[in-house]
């Protein structure tokens, strides 16, 4: 069994279901977790909480920021680490540096790599093929002209799917756009395994 990905609306609120699909136990493994988005918070405290509750399961944590580097700088960060943990926050913030550093190509080779993807709300929509779910939510301060996401995944997700307001969103982009969109609640979990795409539910 090759896990690729596991894209969550909540994070560490699926804690059990992303333990149970580990290859190994936590105290094993190693997370690059990948910080940028909360940086375009006022409040990344949601951040800390999904470290404190990795380092708590045994987890290794290393910080990381897209921001800045190239893709050079980066590579070397994430050779030792088993799992790339990209955490929620502002969308469009995100993807601006995903682009600008190549983390949208040196991801690719990772997961080649047998690394798993694991993804937190703006970290699971840039992982399909397009981030314009995040509006209007997330606001896009950065002039990002281009939605297109990592298409590590063929489809367009929208998290946190049962907060309020969410659905009639989503409605309006589908119209817009003719995309069919994957509604995702924080307690579902979208899995890749071997390229067959599945749904888990927090039990």
């Amino acid at each position: 069994m090759s896990i690729t990905l596991i894209l969550t609306s909540a994070g560490m609120r699926m804690k059990n279901e992303i333990l149970a699909l580990l290859p190994k136990p936590a105290h094993q493994m190693k997370v690059a977790h990948i910080i940028t988005a909360a940086k375009g918070e006022p409040d990344p405290s949601f951040a800390v909480r999904d470290v404190t509750f990795m380092r708590d399961l045994g987890f290794t944590v290393e910080d990381i920021d897209l921001e800045g580097k190239s893709i050079e700088e980066l590579r070397p960060l994430f050779v030792d680490k088993d799992i790339v943990y990209v955490q929620g926050g502002n969308t469009f913030y995100l993807m601006k540096y995903i682009c600008e550093s190549g983390f949208d190509q040196l991801v690719q080779e990772l997961i080649q790599q047998g690394k798993i993807y694991v993804g937190v709300s703006a970290g699971t929509i840039v992982a399909g093929t397009d981030i314009g779910t995040a509006e209007p939510a997330d606001p896009n301060n950065v002039g990002l002209t281009d939605y297109t996401g990592m298409g590590l995944v063929d489809l367009v997700i929208n998290p946190h799917h049962d907060r309020f307001g969410e659905e009639e969103a989503v409605q309006i982009y589908e119209h817009k756009t003719g995309k069919q969109v994957t509604r995702l609640t924080d307690n579902q979990m979208i899995v890749v395994v071997d390229g067959n795409i599945r749904i888990i539910n927090h039990l």
